[in-house]
């Protein structure tokens, strides 16, 4: 049967197997080859899963299916945006699990939609913008920022000011997205802040090219640290 003539339920239950496939890069390719359109729902509905690895694999496929439809249809790839968007609006009623993480990696895999909306992704970050309350958002949130500044550094430079409160987070999962990021952005002023860190000995996950793995908020704050060590030695 061809991808074309699977129903809608067919799709879905395609997709999940796809999604718990250890080989993430042969699932990534056989859901680029499903209607694209008929892919999204599915997608944002596993963007909550019970499964951490389904939800991520989830993560992944939104971003390469919707930069994809972009470069075919940028304003359906808007709608897709604003679907996130409206997913973290209290008027939704709902919660928004995913949603910020999603949002980051579409933008980190395709740049016109990242220079549209990498200020609103900021946006989240700010209690005079939409701030998000709920820590894990903000975990999400985090994340998703540090993946846009993988890709572009330069278009998130606007956020690091607002990052400096997450690095004081009760949330050991934040503060080392934060100290995180804080790496990836090289943000000099960071480098007190990272040192009161090098104590902390949470143990917390975060996704990475190989999938989930534990890391040492302490270990996170050390590695920015040492990039910026590397930053201030090439510039003197």
């Amino acid at each position: 049967m061809s991808a074309k003539s699977l129903s809608g339920r067919a799709i879905k239950r395609r997709i999940y197997e796809l999604l718990q496939s250890p080989d993430r890069a042969s699932a990534l390719n056989e859901i680029g080859k499903l209607p694209r359109r008929q892919v999204i729902n599915p997608l944002f509905s596993f963007l909550h899963n019970r499964d951490q690895d389904v939800r991520w694999a989830a993560v992944k496929a939104l971003g390469t299916v919707v930069s994809e439809l972009a470069d075919e249809d940028t304003e359906s790839a808007r709608v897709v945006m604003r679907r996130l968007m409206w997913n973290l609006n209290d008027e939704s009623g709902g919660i928004g699990w995913g949603s910020p993480e999603a949002m980051g990696e579409i933008l980190a895999c395709h740049d016109g939609l990242a220079k549209e909306y990498a200020h609103i992704l900021i946006s989240y970050t700010r209690e005079d913008g939409n701030y998000l309350e709920h820590e894990v958002l903000q975990r999400g949130l985090i994340w998703g920022i540090g993946r846009l500044a993988q890709v572009s550094p330069h278009i998130m430079q606007d956020a690091v000011q607002d990052l400096f409160p997450y690095l004081d987070s009760s949330d050991a999962t934040v503060r080392g997205l934060a100290a995180w990021v804080m790496g990836i952005l090289a943000v000099d002023d960071a480098v007190s802040k990272l040192r009161g860190l090098k104590s902390d000995e949470h143990e917390i996950q975060i996704y990475t090219y190989r999938g989930l793995v534990n890391r040492r908020v302490m270990d996170l704050a050390q590695e920015a640290l040492s990039r910026l060590g590397d930053k201030r030695e090439l510039s003197e």
